[in-house]
């Protein structure tokens, strides 16, 4: 069963001049799903029409048996509870604390004036520490978002997500800013979380090697459309120079 099915995805910033062009393609329930490409090819375009931070010009993007291009309002809202998201530039409330940017992650589960009073339930918060421990931050919960490196940021980044429990975890280039190590304990992390949550995960990234090394699956797209789609393994230097174009990089 696909937890997630695209059906002739199109997106257009510009009208005749398509980002997206009709992406048929269906994640299953579970797993490390690579999407890479050159830049300007569509990668966060497509994650970002998935949770509707960008609406898609057409086609289908069903989820929990839902068509979530054709949600607005509350609907949307209550869908979005369910895809987690990891931002590039991390995305932290730097005046807040480690421990209050994670609750941020059970802010559509509270009601608005709970939210606004930061008021959450016990177990929510017991959850976020047993979350900061598995993510290599306990002791950090304290500490606010702007005294954290990269690295420690991006892992805030994660247990946020966790913390919506998802259905579905999105990662848009969460390496990119990162040195060789963090990123390797960061790929980690979301390998881990589609293991012991047992939900589809999709990173859009740059780093084929590390692409390949964690990934169960691998999605090559090209000026905007999906040119290969399979295990690591089959990814020759052949398909590489279809989807990136040259020769002189694979040197």
């Amino acid at each position: 069963m696909n937890a997630l099915v695209i059906r002739r995805l199109t997106k257009e910033y510009v009208p005749g001049k398509p980002v997206l062009r009709g992406i048929d393609i269906a994640f299953g329930d579970a797993g490390v799903n690579a999407v890479i490409g050159p830049s300007g090819t569509g990668k966060s375009t497509l994650l970002r029409c998935i949770n509707r931070l960008v609406d898609p010009t057409f086609g289908e993007i069903v989820f929990d048996r839902v068509d979530l291009a054709r949600l607005a309002g509350g609907e949307l809202r209550r869908a979005r509870r369910h895809i987690g998201m990891v931002f590039q530039e991390y995305n932290l409330v730097e005046r807040l604390t480690v421990m209050e940017n994670l609750l941020c992650g059970r802010l559509g589960y509270v009601g608005a004036w709970n939210a606004w009073r930061r008021k959450f339930p016990q177990s929510d918060i017991r959850r976020a520490f047993q979350l900061l421990d598995v993510v290599g931050l306990a002791g950090f919960a304290q500490r606010r978002a702007d005294a954290l490196s990269g690295g420690q940021r991006q892992r805030v980044g994660i247990a946020r997500a966790v913390m919506q429990e998802p259905k579905l975890l999105l990662a848009d280039e969460p390496t990119s800013s990162l040195d060789p190590k963090t990123s390797v304990e960061i790929m980690e992390l979301l390998a881990e979380v589609a293991r012991s949550r047992n939900i589809p995960v999709l990173v859009n990234m740059h780093d084929v090697g590390l692409a390949a090394r964690f990934a169960d699956r691998i999605v090559g797209m090209s000026e905007g459309r999906v040119v290969f789609d399979g295990a690591a393994a089959d990814l020759s230097d052949a398909m590489l120079k279809q989807i990136y174009g040259g020769e002189d990089w694979l040197q």
